[in-house]
């Protein structure tokens, strides 16, 4: 392999000739490798979007000729066009709150705009990752705002994915509006309901994720970029922080505007902790609707069996024809991921100190790891699950008619202590509680049919 040589402020290094990056991507590399995976592309098309609108509102500024801005918006594009992106070396995990990741986009849009203009990689003469790329920034201004528009573009393919499971649990709460089945209480028999009402109180809560999810990605649209090193715009002409959230706003799509207080929005991660409680909160009430379904399926012969999860494959390596709810377990583990993000996320964001938090890079792997596996749980959760959930409407109807939990209906008129001998009764001899009250003659059989009537009860 050739080589280039490259210096920076800790030394002289070696790096492959043929590479976008330069010294300081490689020694990120070699400084950080965390978790073995890289930025995301959702991430790096963020930054590619940052570094061009810093371009183009610098030469507006007169702080870069012409010809360099070009250059550098040049490369930018490829980069959102899909290329260039197996440059991007550096571990989602790094010190430094995100420099190495800064500078990795640096050195690769200067390096292949030195190629545009005609230079050799390297020779940062022409095109230089600081002062022309990362001209009026900072990593502090940069990183924060490349987190923030990455959040929306993954938000918004989740919030999609809420609201089409909303629409699955409304039409399944229509659905089933006619089944009477057992509720339940700390896993006893309560009294009946229906199980449209259950599938509409599942539908009301994703309903309430939809709407905090709706709200809170608004947050993500406040930006520090301009206030470069600890939100005073130190080396930033004002006009040009003036003109980076319009400028940005056109190139990447979103209604972006700049932070009320610069300094707030570079010291404090709270709206990203927010984000972070709302997924969390959604993922809390997918899992438990996924238990749920868990045990309302269970069987298929020796348990409640009062509905039917779609059959995705098969169960057991051992077992032949058995089939497991697939996609529920995937549901509540993907809420395991969220909810143990959540967690770090909290305390990374409660670990800044002064005027910078250094724990931003785990902060935005976690967050994003979050929002991509719930959107992809949710996803199939709605068309391999909720969309396809059939009643067994005979059997929800035989374990009411032989539970004692019918037994509440019967208290206003005969009293707590009385019902509760009745269904004693009915448990020791093994009777329904419709035959021991027409044994105890308490009723007629006309009052008896109309008081333990489910569709009354409901």
């Amino acid at each position: 392999m050739k080589y280039r040589m490259e210096s920076d402020s800790i030394g002289t290094k070696q790096v492959p000739a043929e590479a976008y990056y330069g010294v300081q991507s490689l020694r990120g590399h070699e400084n950080f490798q965390i978790t073995g995976q890289h930025l995301r592309t959702e991430f790096i098309c963020s930054l590619a979007e940052i570094k061009k609108a810093c371009a183009i509102c610098n030469y507006r500024v007169g702080e870069l000729d012409k010809e360099k801005m070009e250059a550098i918006c040049a490369a930018c594009d490829e980069i959102l066009a899909g290329r260039l992106h197996d440059q991007f070396i550096c571990d989602p995990i790094q010190g430094g709150a995100g420099t190495t990741a800064n500078m990795n986009a640096n050195e690769v849009i200067a390096n292949r705009a030195i190629e545009i203009l005609g230079g050799q990689k390297g020779d940062y003469s022409l095109v230089h990752p600081n002062d022309h790329v990362n001209r009026a920034q900072s990593t502090n201004d940069v990183i924060p705002t490349a987190a923030k528009i990455t959040t929306v573009k993954l938000l918004q393919k989740a919030i999609e994915q809420v609201g089409r499971l909303c629409d699955a649990l409304h039409a399944k709460e229509i659905e089933f509006h006619s089944v009477i089945k057992m509720g339940r209480t700390q896993m006893q028999d309560a009294v009946p309901i229906r199980l449209g009402a259950e599938f509409g109180a599942y539908h009301r809560a994703v309903s309430r994720d939809y709407r905090r999810m709706s709200r809170v990605i608004k947050e993500m649209y406040a930006i520090n970029l301009g206030g470069t090193a600890i939100g005073t715009a130190l080396n930033a002409n004002p006009a040009y922080v003036e003109a980076l959230a319009p400028t940005l706003s056109e190139i990447c799509g979103l209604p972006l505007v700049k932070a009320d207080d610069l300094i707030d929005g570079t010291q404090n991660l709270d709206s990203f902790a927010n984000v972070s409680s709302v997924l969390k909160t959604c993922a809390i009430s997918c899992s438990k609707m996924a238990n749920d379904f868990r045990l309302m399926s269970s069987g298929p012969r020796c348990g409640f069996e009062e509905i039917n999860l779609p059959a995705m494959q098969n169960g057991s390596s051992i077992m032949p024809g058995k089939v497991n709810p697939v996609i529920p377990e995937v549901m509540s583990q993907a809420a395991f991921c969220v909810i143990g993000n959540d967690t770090t996320i909290t305390m990374a964001a409660e670990a800044g100190q002064l005027e910078l938090n250094f724990a931003e890079p785990v902060l935005y792997h976690k967050l994003f790891e979050s929002i991509v596996a719930l959107t992809g749980a949710v996803q199939t959760f709605t068309d391999n699950c909720v969309v396809g959930i059939t009643a067994n409407p005979e059997r929800c109807r035989e374990l009411v008619e032989g539970s004692v939990g019918v037994i509440t209906a019967i208290c206003p008129k005969v009293g707590y202590k009385e019902s509760a001998d009745i269904a004693k009764t009915a448990l020791k001899t093994g009777q329904n509680v419709r035959d021991v009250l027409k044994n105890a003659q308490l009723f007629s059989e006309e009052e008896v049919e109309k008081i333990l009537d489910p569709e009354t009860m409901v």
